[in-house]
């Protein structure tokens, strides 16, 4: 655990002293490279079409994960779903899990269903670790990338990396992806153009993956709540 900690806060430097400042000029200054050399009528409408796949595979991974909850803590999911809705908005407006935080907290705790003390533990936690959202992103784009450059897919084991690599992501804008750029760059052989690429994509979708990882909180915290009261039973 201390390995995973001291890895997030190492990225989380990395990301808010250098990245964070600079990223809006690298996408302004991808954006203007790809047009100017025409590929961005190209691969925009491809990449488009994906963001739509992105955001209904979100959609339906959140659908697994309230069915999930609700057969486990024979409570009915809606009743911790539906008081997500300022989250979600503001997790699509900041980007970020970590600056959604409070706001996730005060709706997980209008739920009738959820204790506040499971509350307290386990929204904080799950908003680092819990990055479903962020993780079919980047998989989707990835896979995208290498297919429409290199002509190749990556391999499942890599894909699995991938989601292992975002536990210790930061809960910033960006930070799923920059956590796992030693294995875009050292294991799929991603370039200059690759990564480029896959950074500037991945940010133009990234709130709503945020906001599906802010969300199906709800539906793990209700599993925990659970957890929680057949504990106190014993």
């Amino acid at each position: 655990m201390n390995l995973l900690d001291n890895f997030q806060k190492m990225v989380l430097l990395l990301i808010n002293r250098i990245l964070i400042p600079i990223l809006p000029f690298f996408i302004a200054a991808n954006f203007c490279a790809l047009s100017y050399e025409g590929a961005i009528t190209k691969q925009l409408p491809v990449f488009l079409g994906v963001m739509v796949i992105v955001i209904i595979s979100q959609f339906v991974w959140l659908s697994f994960l309230y069915v999930l909850a609700g057969a486990i803590s024979k409570k009915n999911p809606w009743q911790v779903l539906k008081y997500y809705g300022p989250a979600y908005l503001t997790a699509v407006g900041t980007m970020s899990s970590a600056a959604t935080l409070a706001v996730a907290l005060k709706c997980a705790k209008k739920s009738p269903v959820l204790k506040d003390d499971v509350i307290d533990f386990a929204v904080p936690l799950f908003s680092n670790i819990h990055l479903c959202g962020s993780i079919l992103t980047e998989v989707f784009f990835v896979m995208t990338v290498s297919l429409m450059l290199y002509g190749s897919l990556p391999s499942l084991t890599v894909m699995i990396l991938l989601g292992i690599f975002a536990i210790g992501a930061p809960g910033v804008p960006g930070g799923t992806v920059i956590a796992s750029l030693g294995i875009v760059i050292s294991v799929l052989g991603f370039d200059e153009a690759g990564t480029a690429l896959l950074l500037t994509i991945f940010a133009l979708q990234d709130s709503f993956g945020t906001a599906c990882n802010i969300t199906g909180d709800g539906a793990l915290t209700l599993i925990m709540t659970k957890a929680s009261s057949h504990r106190s039973t014993k």
